[in-house]
């Protein structure tokens, strides 16, 4: 039986572990300190890392990880990941037999150049490309390519689990009910995160039909959100890619 936590890391990042109380993986480890710590409270044996992306808060705790136990680092070929053994790229599969489990490698880029993503046994890791109910910053791709990786993750079966690796979820809600205030979904879903988060429980994993039912950035062709965008850049915008960027840019600048 394969489980998933949340290690906590920083001011909101998760490093996702992925066990059956025996074997591990790490996923996205910014920070070595509260793995080993967990890791050594399970009495679990780390079998791999696996990285999205190439920023720090992703894998700023590999080498210390590495170094205890001498595993094999999976992640991006085209962006430096420390301690890389196995590039990835799009159709690329991976089997860890002690977990019974494979992931398929998707290439998302667009938050940065190379990410990808890892999606198998209904779960998506989808490092800081689709948050719940947002998306990631575009710092090294463009609108277009960040709007196609979310489009390929949102093609994906709705019953998919989605694990991004931020505790974004409230304040993206509150930047979607200012584009779609009257989405009956979000409305449900921002109480329902709000309860969660006064229990200090993660509001992740979400779903993809959730992230299809209320996350702004897959709704670009619904209604709402074009009135919305069209009304903040003062004309209308006919094409999801424009919807896109153009609330993309206007969360980039929201407090």
């Amino acid at each position: 039986m394969i489980s998933i936590f949340p290690i906590r890391a920083f001011k909101d990042n998760y490093i996702w572990i992925v066990h059956n109380q025996q074997s591990a993986l790490i996923i996205d480890p910014g920070d070595a300190t509260p793995v080993l710590t967990w890791i050594s409270q399970q009495n679990l044996q780390p079998i791999a890392i696996l990285c999205t992306h190439h920023h720090h808060d992703h894998t700023g705790g590999i080498p210390s990880l590495v170094q205890e136990f001498a595993i094999p680092v999976y992640g991006p070929v085209h962006e430096k990941i420390p301690g890389l053994t196995h590039p990835l790229t799009e159709g690329d599969m991976l089997s860890f037999p002690e977990l019974s489990l494979e992931f398929n490698v998707l290439d998302i880029p667009g938050h940065t150049a190379g990410h990808i993503a890892y999606h198998g046994h209904n779960c998506l890791f989808c490092g800081d490309t689709l948050f719940a109910c947002g998306c990631g910053r575009i710092f090294e791709g463009n609108a277009q390519q960040m709007f196609t990786s979310l489009q390929k993750l949102a093609s994906l079966p709705d019953k998919t689990l989605v694990y991004c690796a931020h505790e974004y979820t409230l304040a993206n809600i509150r930047f979607a009910r200012i584009i779609d205030p009257d989405n009956p979904d979000l409305i449900q879903l921002e109480s329902t995160v709000e309860e969660k988060l006064e229990q200090n429980i993660p509001t992740l994993p979400s779903s993809l039909a959730m992230e299809k039912a209320t996350n702004p950035f897959l709704r670009c062709d619904q209604p709402a959100i074009i009135h919305s965008a069209s009304q903040h850049v003062g004309r209308h915008l006919n094409d999801p890619v424009s919807v896109f960027a153009a609330i993309r840019d206007w969360k980039n600048n929201f407090q």
